[in-house]
């Protein structure tokens, strides 16, 4: 019986044999192939395949153990993020704000210049001290 190679490791690591056995690994016209009986003809070599280890006794606990330790680093991450969340939405609603003062500003400083453009002689030296002071106050909250 011919086995391709990742069928025979296949066999070998699920397999769990109470005894060793012996595979054959025979070259003929250049192709490997590996057996259970000896091999015809051609090149062959002897490969003993130990035996398989017995079953751990505290696997079944490291399993249970581990299973816990994902389960609480899980709820961790959920808290981590649910964290996170809030503060990205805090920060946004910042930003927001701050925008929303901004564009007040602006507009306010638009108004004290369109009162400039419009004062009276009179006027105009009080129209000029509010637009600056606008505009400095416009300064001062939104630079850029």
């Amino acid at each position: 019986m011919k086995l391709p190679r990742t069928a025979l490791l296949l066999i070998l690591l699920a397999g769990g044999a109470s005894h060793a056995q012996t595979v054959h690994k025979c070259t003929v016209d250049g192709k490997v192939t590996y057996t259970e009986q000896p091999c015809q003809a051609g090149t062959a070599a002897v490969i003993a395949v130990p035996e398989a280890p017995q079953p751990n006794p505290n696997a079944a606990a490291d399993l249970k153990r581990m299973q816990k330790e994902a389960s609480t680093l899980e709820r961790e991450r959920h808290k981590r993020e649910a964290a996170d969340d809030r503060a990205q939405q805090q920060a946004a609603r910042a930003a927001q704000a701050r925008h929303k003062q901004c564009a007040k500003l602006k507009l306010e400083k638009k108004w004290a210049d369109d009162e400039v453009r419009g004062a009276l002689v009179q006027n105009l030296d009080r129209a000029k001290t509010r637009a600056q002071r606008a505009a400095d106050k416009l300064a001062l909250e939104c630079p850029g």
